[in-house]
């Protein structure tokens, strides 16, 4: 479990507070979606988490480790917007087996490959990242991250600057990943990434003011409008449906499932 204490944070050369006595618990397995505003704090929940920004103020723990303490910092990950800022080497072997180092040799294969099998791209081991399309790019870049073994994912706005096609590769891999236990948190402004996730935290001014499980998207989605956050197009089509007195249960949210439960509606009237 992470959890997420009284805790506050200032950028340097700056007087606002980014976050004001913030708390929050992400559970094992759970995906969860952190939204809100430009300024909300998101990135900087990520960063925390992660470890790249230190917290003075406040306590977070990782499986009851503080934060600090390297092996907890061993146990997240995380995968940033542009997957061009993040490269190092241009191989892509080269590339993942770089933060491995220590390991045995056959280690790193292994993990290499098991790695790139996650993110459907072991068939690229061997090639230049500069032949990949950025969505490609980024799929890599969860890769590497895979390749460390976290037990926490952090993906902050990870499909912002990829095409449509590149978006539905990302998705179906964060499905998987839960699927194999990871746990994830995926940092967004993106519509459609909240109905992936299994809850749904709405900051502002550096707090969780609303919560939104999954299970009640359709009743809450008024919370995200409250907080000019787009609701998903799905969520709108539900929503209609619901003004027009036809209910639709959703267990996934996803286009599949609404077209089988409404065929199933019409047969069956």
């Amino acid at each position: 479990m992470i959890k997420v204490e009284n805790a506050s944070f200032k950028y340097k050369n700056s007087d606002n507070k980014i976050l004001n006595n913030l708390n929050l618990e992400i559970e094992d397995g759970e995906v969860v979606a952190l939204v809100g505003k430009n300024g909300s704090g998101k990135s900087t929940i990520g960063k925390l988490l992660s470890g790249i920004l230190k917290l003075k103020q406040g306590n977070i723990t990782i499986d009851g480790m503080e934060i600090k303490n390297r092996k907890a910092q061993d146990k997240i990950g995380i995968v940033f917007q542009n997957p061009e800022n993040q490269i190092i080497f241009n191989n892509i072997y080269e590339e993942l087996s770089f933060s491995l180092n220590g390991l045995e040799k056959n280690e790193i294969e292994t993990r290499v490959d098991n790695s790139l099998k996650q993110v459907g791209m072991l068939e690229y081991k061997d090639k230049d990242l500069y032949t990949l399309s950025l969505g490609q790019k980024q799929r890599i870049m969860i890769a590497e991250v895979l390749a460390k073994k976290p037990k926490y994912i952090i993906l902050d706005e990870p499909t912002t600057m990829i095409d449509s096609e590149g978006k539905e590769s990302i998705y179906k891999i964060l499905e998987n990943l839960k699927k194999e236990g990871y746990t994830i948190i995926c940092i967004t402004n993106l519509a459609d990434e909240i109905l992936i996730a299994d809850r749904t935290l709405i900051l502002k001014n550096g707090q969780v003011i609303n919560e939104i499980e999954k299970k009640d998207l359709i009743n809450k989605s008024y919370l995200l409008e409250e907080n000019q956050i787009k609701k998903p197009t799905l969520l709108e089509i539900l929503n209609k449906l619901k003004d027009n007195g036809i209910t639709v249960n959703m267990k996934d949210f996803t286009i599949n499932e609404l077209v089988t439960e409404l065929k199933g509606k019409i047969r069956y009237g």
